[in-house]
């Protein structure tokens, strides 16, 4: 499969020319408390959805989920897991130091499945993971952050190889075309304000931002690949009613309001939400409006503690519900004075 990534091309040669310059540095720089968690930035937009509409992206969902066998294929190790984490993990990073946010995160881990689930990179070649991971964070961010720097500048942390621009945009199109060009996936922060208005009757801020903390979660563990985008809002909604930060319509009809997705399979959803919270999230919370810096100061114990403190703090006296807006805005090139070397094939 590799062999065929780009016509009359070789497996080493499938995006790199022999003139493309990869910049080999160290290992990734480790985010600390002093970080800057805190900033203006867009996130999930709040919005009164029409029930004829939800109808229309429950049956659209499908379309933008990875092959039916590609969990199957990670669980039996005909598709390494550890590509899918390197990438995830680098990119859950690049997202911290921007500031990026969470559904910038989703989108890139949507294309990153999509694109595994039609072609196999190259076996032992750690800068196509790389590449892969660059691209399709390029490609999400321009689809949904506002202030977006220029690819090369998106490789920060000291990342073992850094690609030209030009490298990087031959594999932006190659994830281009294997996605048939359909980047506005419904992921499930496209349900999750519907889900929680059902459950409550209102949507706030603070139960959109709560929401979000459980749906990244599930960002590792590919368990929840086997979900529907709206299934796992649907849970997500559920969580943040039981933790009690939402109050419910009517407790005991809780889970008979959310019509349109299948009660056993929000339920088993939830279950697995509800133990990957009790045993791997780091302690890092979404702070409250009388607590506005609690998790800028809890010390991010794993790239998931990283998220979490970056993409789910505010400043409550600050925060804005803005829409989503779509931008290639470019920040200044930064300056590489690193040493680099020719790619030799």
């Amino acid at each position: 499969m590799a062999d065929n990534l780009a016509c009359g091309e070789t497996s080493d040669s499938w995006i790199i020319d022999e003139d493309d310059e990869i910049n080999c540095g160290g290992g990734f720089r480790l985010f600390n408390k002093d970080d800057n968690f805190e900033s203006n930035r867009s996130i999930p937009m709040i919005s009164s959805l029409r029930e004829d509409r939800i109808k229309e992206m429950l049956e659209r969902e499908i379309q933008f989920l990875p092959g039916t066998d590609y969990l199957k294929r990670l669980r039996s190790g005909d598709l390494e897991l550890r590509v899918r984490n390197q990438a995830l993990d680098w990119i859950l990073k690049v997202c911290a130091h921007y500031n990026f946010g969470p559904l910038c995160i989703c989108l890139s881990l949507n294309y990153l499945d999509r694109f595994l689930t039609s072609y196999e990179l190259p076996k032992d070649k750690d800068w196509a993971v790389q590449l892969l991971a660059v691209s399709c964070l390029s490609l999400a961010a321009k689809m949904e952050e506002t202030d977006v720097p220029q690819t090369v500048d998106l490789q920060v942390g000291d990342p073992k190889f850094v690609f030209e621009a030009k490298t990087i945009k031959r594999m932006e199109l190659l994830v281009l075309n294997t996605l048939n060009w359909r980047l506005q996936a419904l992921t499930p922060f496209s349900f999750i304000d519907y889900f929680i208005d059902k459950i409550s009757g209102h949507v706030s801020e603070n139960s959109i931002y709560r929401s979000s903390q459980f749906i990244l979660n599930t960002t590792k563990a590919i368990e929840f690949l086997d979900f529907r985008p709206s299934e796992i809002a649907a849970a997500a909604a559920m969580s943040v009613s039981i933790s009690g930060e939402i109050k419910c319509i009517d407790d005991e009809k809780t889970m008979s309001n959310l019509i349109y997705v299948k009660q056993e399979r929000v339920e088993k959803c939830l279950n697995l939400m509800r133990n990957l919270t009790e045993e791997n999230v780091s302690g890092a919370r979404l702070s409250s409006p009388q607590q506005p810096r609690l998790a800028a100061r809890v010390v991010p114990a794993s790239p998931i503690g990283v998220l979490e403190a970056t993409c789910l703090s505010y400043k409550s006296e600050e925060r804005t519900v803005q829409s989503c807006t779509n931008s290639s805005q470019s920040s200044p090139d930064n300056n590489n004075n690193s040493n680099k070397r020719r790619r030799k094939q």
